[in-house]
């Protein structure tokens, strides 16, 4: 049970903790504008633009979320050798992000998503990306690097965040943990379709309802929470993960925790949010989550919390950072009884 004390100790320890990241980074460009006409070229709005802003995507916004929460985060990826990369470099440095776990390719391009945002509505999204899987001298030259990070730092938790643009191929993933694990790091996972069954030993997987749908082959529905824990159970040990988490958006969140003596399945309902974007919001629950499960916090709590802090991003357009000040106040007024 969450009392205020607790919840206040929590929030606290968050600054005592680091965090390795590793992952599909991009950079969320934006242009902001209004609309007021339509084109005489092409029946599609005319968007003035008012202001542009890129910000960290991908794994690097895990990172941003983590640093928001007062933890230090490091990203291990693979980038391009390109103008891109060295504005995504310049982001990680302005917010205060070490830059000295990117290894940079000649064959790859820095992922960047386009978005045009009028009116505050997004209108169009343009993507560029490399989504080829990492050639044998790149996942060499990650891991090298992943070792090193592991070797000469200290780190409470790893997060494996998959965004299907190429960089956690199933070597990858199988090595970082096996590694991670051998530190007796704690690993967390954010999975897409394409190697989702490929994080065998994780600490804690968390796919959305949709990934887990396509994951496994199979359609149920998000209500009938029978048939999503029998499911969930299933995977946890065809997959020998200890925990699984799946978020099924305006319904909430489930957590399965896979006990010596038992097994514990929790179902945590949504609070009701004025959503404005969903973007990012994956991002901020594996962050909020990781940090809970690294500060040994029960499950339950692990996915309330977490479940508030996915909500909370949702109102804002664009994707953002969550607030730590806001989200302890909300777990306060909330959660705790």
């Amino acid at each position: 049970m969450l009392t205020a004390e607790s919840v206040s100790r929590l929030f606290s320890n968050f600054d005592n903790l680091r965090v390795l990241i590793v992952g599909d980074v991009m950079i969320d460009s934006y242009l902001f504008g209004t609309v007021d006409r339509i084109s005489p070229e092409a029946p599609v709005p005319v968007v003035a633009v008012k202001e542009r802003s890129e910000r960290l995507g991908g794994a690097a916004n895990v990172a941003v979320n983590i640093k928001a929460l007062g933890s230090e985060a490091v990203i291990c990826t693979v980038v391009g050798n390109d103008d891109k990369a060295r504005i995504f470099e310049n982001l990680l440095k302005n917010h205060l992000l070490p830059v000295n776990g990117l290894v940079r390719s000649d064959n790859r391009i820095t992922t960047t998503k386009f978005r045009v945002i009028g009116n505050n509505v997004q209108m169009l999204r343009v993507d560029e990306e490399d989504t080829a899987e990492l050639n044998q001298t790149e996942t060499q030259q990650l891991l090298d690097r992943f070792e090193y990070l592991l070797q000469t730092e200290h780190f409470d938790a790893v997060v494996l965040q998959d965004y299907n643009k190429g960089v956690l191929t199933a070597e990858v993933i199988r090595k970082v943990i096996e590694r991670a694990t051998k530190h007796k790091i704690p690993v967390t996972v954010d999975p897409k379709k394409k190697n989702f069954l490929a994080y065998q030993g994780a600490t804690l997987f968390k796919p959305n309802l949709k990934e887990l749908r396509e994951g496994l082959g199979k359609t149920f529905s998000a209500g009938n929470f029978n048939e999503l824990f029998r499911e969930v159970a299933a995977l946890q040990t065809e997959m020998q993960v200890k925990n699984i988490m799946v978020t099924l958006s305006e319904k909430g969140v489930i957590i399965r925790q896979h006990g010596k003596s038992k097994n514990n399945e929790i179902y945590i309902p949504a609070h009701l949010r004025n959503i404005s974007d969903v973007s990012g919001a994956g991002d901020t629950v594996i962050s909020v989550a990781t940090l809970c499960l690294a500060l040994d916090m029960d499950p339950a709590n692990i996915a309330a919390i977490a479940n508030l802090a996915g909500g909370l991003v949702c109102e804002e357009v664009g994707v953002v950072p969550i607030d730590k000040n806001k989200l302890l106040n909300e777990v306060l007024r909330l959660l705790v009884r």
